[in-house]
């Protein structure tokens, strides 16, 4: 039985010519003409940093009221939300860097998206650590936390890093209280440590831990008195098991450093900034809270490095002014426009089809009314 074989036609190159560069146009146009996609829970980390926003607004007042002018060397932007150079409150050295670029609500925004990638969910029970060293970091955790409807256990480092807060007249501790009783958010800490070396105030005055410990006490908070760094973490763990209630904590939340939190500076470098849902391999030396929930399957965000989030997130690494609402890659990214990269390769197989399969293509460059019989596929036997 004879087999009928058809032999395509020769493609001239200014065919093959014309079909790559309808192809090229096609790519350049999907490269250079990019839109603007908003990214998952957009309306969420708007509100959160609007929240934060406001709850910087409200510190600000509370220290105009208190006498607490903002250094222009210090703090540019005029927050309020950066404190001085050395205060017997100070714990530690601090890069001002890193504390003026903290000062941006849209970093509410980033701690929704982290949040959402650890799947918490309304209603979920968070750990969160904290310490006076980024002030601005802790409100824009509390403004994801409560834009989210978290259900947070706070503990706190009461003391601060330089730029802090470290104004003697307004610590963390302090400004806790006036969010709360402002109506910003609705939980504050439910206990604090001096904070600073081994969690006990180590190398500060007794003057700043006579303060630290005052601070503690006029703002009603569950005093934690460790006798080690090993028995600060262990103290947290169990006031986070109580406060818990016997429900899961399906997240822990560490800002800044604080020692039992973090576990020294070795201990702090074990985690990646933002979203870890591993224990680190080589955490095993180096105890801390965030290590033992990493341990047991709880995510572990860690609020650190500021410099990298800045990058990561596309934020302002050095403000100026207050950066408006939605200055951040978690809220839109350029991407490209699926609608023209569809008509796009449609194009180039309509002309691929008009030019390999039909005569379309020969008509149009010959310009011939009738298709030249010779170049059609011809039957073999």
């Amino acid at each position: 039985m004879r087999r009928v074989y058809w032999r395509p036609p020769r493609i001239s190159r200014s065919a093959i010519a014309l079909i790559a560069l309808v192809a090229v146009a096609v790519l350049a146009a999907v490269e250079s003409l990019h839109v603007e996609q908003r990214q998952p829970w957009f309306d969420q980390k708007t509100e959160a940093t609007q929240l934060a926003r406001e709850a910087y607004e409200t510190i600000r007042a509370e220290k105009a009221k208190r006498g607490i002018i903002p250094d222009p060397e210090i703090d540019p932007a005029g927050s309020g939300m950066l404190g001085v150079t050395l205060s017997p409150v100070t714990s530690n050295t601090g890069y001002l860097s890193a504390k003026r670029a903290s000062v941006n609500p849209n970093f509410a925004a980033v701690v929704v998206h982290l949040l959402h990638q650890a799947n918490v969910e309304e209603g979920d029970r968070v750990a969160v650590g904290t310490t006076g060293s980024f002030p601005a970091l802790n409100i824009a955790t509390f403004a994801a936390m409560q834009t989210l409807r978290l259900e947070p256990i706070v503990v706190s480092s009461t003391a601060a890093s330089q730029f802090g807060a470290n104004n003697v007249g307004l610590l963390w501790l302090d400004m806790e209280r006036v969010l709360a009783e402002e109506g910003i958010f609705r939980f504050r800490s439910v206990a604090a440590s001096r904070g600073g070396i081994d969690d006990r105030g180590f190398g500060m005055s007794e003057e700043g831990r006579q303060m630290l410990d005052d601070t503690i006490r006029r703002n009603g908070l569950q005093r934690i008195d460790p006798a080690s760094l090993a028995d600060a973490i262990e103290q947290r763990m169990r006031i986070y098991e109580r406060a818990a209630h016997g429900r899961p904590i399906k997240a822990y939340i560490n800002i800044g450093g604080g020692s039992a939190s973090v576990g020294t500076h070795i201990g702090k470098k074990l985690f990646k900034p933002g979203l870890n849902l591993y224990p680190p391999r080589e955490g095993g030396q180096v105890d801390s809270v965030m290590l033992r929930f990493s341990r047991n399957g709880v995510p572990v965000i860690h609020i650190t490095r500021i410099a990298t989030l800045v990058e990561k997130y596309d934020l302002d690494p050095a403000p100026t002014k207050m950066p408006p609402v939605g200055q951040s890659n978690v809220f839109v990214r350029e991407g490209y426009n699926r609608w023209l990269a569809g008509a796009g390769i449609a194009a180039i197989l309509l002309v691929m089809l008009a030019f390999l399969r039909f005569d379309v293509g020969q008509r149009i460059l010959r310009g011939a009314r009738t298709p030249d019989r010779s170049k059609q596929p011809q039957q073999m036997v």
